[in-house]
C-alpha cells in the first residue's frame, strides 16, 4: 500500500488543486460540481469514449485521450497529474479498469477517497462490506451456501464478459440455483470462476432505496445527501407487465443498471437513516483508518416492519446524478440543492482554504 503520508505531503505541496476523473461512470457529475465551485478539471478517456465530455464542453477543462482506460495509471500520465496538482476522484470504473492492486501500490497520485476501502466493496475480500456492516451493527441479508437455499435468494455474481456489470439473478431453491447457474454459464453470461466467488443472499423484500451520505475527517458526522432508486434492465419494466404476459415469455431477467430515479423517505424514518450512516462512518474509521473520505451509499430495503436492511454498499461516488436536481435534503443542509459532485468539490475547496488538503486524500 502506498503510504498515506507520501500522498499527503504531495497534496500539501499543491498550488490550486485540479479535479481529475476517469471518463466513465460519474465523470460528468464530478466535473460539473467542480466547475460550480471554480475548480479546474481534467477527464481521462479511452479513445472512442470521449463524446460526452466534448459535447458537454463546460465541464472539462482538459480531455486527455488514452489508448486504454488503464493507461491512466501510466508513469507519463501520473507525472502529468502530479505536475498539474491533480486530485483524482475514484468511482466504480476507476476501480475496475485500474484494479485494486495497481491503485493501492503504484498509482502515486492523491485520491479524494480512501484507497484502502475500495476493495471492501467486493464480497470475497478478506475485510469486506459484510464486516463493515456487522461492525456497525447494521442488518444485512443473511448469506447462505447453495445447500442452504430455502426460499427466495439473490445470487450476486459478476458478468463474464463485462467486468463493470453484475449478472445478479434470483433463485428459490438449490435445484433452481443449479439450473439457472448452468444456463448462465452455458450462455457465457457468467463463468464458473465468477460463480465460485459469488455471494448468495436471502432476498430482502420491501421498498428499495439507496441512501447517500458524505463524510470526511473535516465532517464530524455522516451528512445525508439524499435518496435515489435504480432503473435496471431488463427487470424494471418487465415487472410492470401483467402476470399473464410474464408467464408467456421466456426471458432471462437481469439487473443491469441503466439509470436512476429520485425518491424521498418519510420524515419519521429519517432518524433511522441518519443512524445507519453515522454507525457506518464510525465502523469505517475503526477498520479502515482514516475511514470514509467523500461519498458513500447504503443501498437498502425498507421492510413492511419499517426495518432498514442494507444489501449493498458503494464505497465511493455511487453514480447518481439525479440528486443534483432532486434532493431536498441537501437544501435543508446547505440552503440549495446540490449533487454528489458539487459536495466533493465543496470539501476540496474547504480543505484548500483551511490548508488541510492533506487531510482529505490518501
Amino acid at each position: 500500500m502506498i503510504p498515506r503520508a507520501q500522498m499527503q505531503r504531495l497534496a500539501a505541496s499543491y498550488g490550486e488543486p485540479r479535479v481529475g476523473v476517469m471518463g466513465s461512470h460519474s465523470a460528468l457529475e464530478i466535473m460539473d460540481g467542480a466547475k460550480d465551485e471554480g475548480l479546474q478539471t481534467a477527464v481521462y478517456c479511452q479513445r472512442g469514449r470521449d463524446a460526452p465530455y466534448r459535447r458537454f464542453s463546460r465541464v472539462a477543462d482538459e480531455v486527455v485521450t488514452l489508448a486504454r482506460f488503464a493507461d491512466m495509471a501510466s508513469a507519463r500520465v501520473q507525472r502529468s497529474m502530479r505536475e498539474s496538482s491533480t486530485i483524482v476522484v475514484p468511482h466504480r470504473s476507476f476501480a475496475v479498469y485500474l484494479g485494486y492492486a495497481r491503485i493501492e501500490n503504484s498509482f502515486r497520485v492523491p485520491l479524494f477517497g480512501n484507497r484502502a476501502m475500495l476493495r471492501a466493496e467486493e464480497r470475497d475480500e478478506a475485510k469486506n462490506q459484510y464486516d463493515l456492516l456487522r461492525k456497525a451493527g447494521i442488518r444485512h441479508p443473511r448469506v447462505v451456501r447453495p445447500e442452504e437455499i430455502d426460499g427466495p435468494c439473490i445470487v450476486k455474481v459478476q458478468e463474464g464478459r463485462r467486468r463493470l456489470e453484475r449478472a445478479f439473478f434470483t433463485v428459490s431453491s438449490r435445484e433452481d440455483y443449479e439450473a439457472k447457474s448452468r444456463e448462465r454459464i452455458r450462455s457465457g453470461t457468467i463463468t464458473r470462476a465468477g460463480l465460485r466467488r459469488a455471494a448468495i443472499e436471502e432476498l430482502a423484500i420491501g421498498t428499495y432505496m439507496n441512501f447517500n451520505f458524505f463524510s470526511t475527517p473535516l465532517t464530524p458526522e455522516a451528512e445525508f445527501l439524499g435518496v435515489e432508486r435504480r432503473l435496471q434492465s431488463n427487470i424494471h419494466d418487465y415487472n410492470a407487465l401483467p402476470a399473464r404476459q410474464q408467464l408467456d415469455m421466456d426471458i432471462d431477467i437481469q439487473n443491469v443498471e441503466v439509470g436512476h430515479t429520485p425518491a424521498s423517505v418519510r420524515e419519521s424514518l429519517l432518524e433511522r437513516v441518519f443512524g445507519i450512516g453515522d454507525r457506518f462512518v464510525r465502523a469505517a474509521r475503526s477498520m479502515y483508518r482514516p475511514g470514509v473520505i467523500g461519498p458513500f451509499s447504503l443501498q437498502s430495503v425498507i421492510t413492511k416492519d419499517l426495518e432498514l436492511v442494507v444489501y449493498d454498499v458503494s464505497m465511493r461516488v455511487p453514480g447518481n446524478p439525479i440528486l443534483a436536481t432532486t434532493s431536498p435534503y441537501t437544501k435543508y443542509t446547505h440552503g440549495r440543492t446540490i449533487g454528489v459532485g458539487r459536495r466533493i468539490a465543496m470539501e476540496i475547496a474547504r480543505a484548500r482554504d483551511a490548508g488541510r488538503l492533506a487531510d482529505v486524500v490518501t
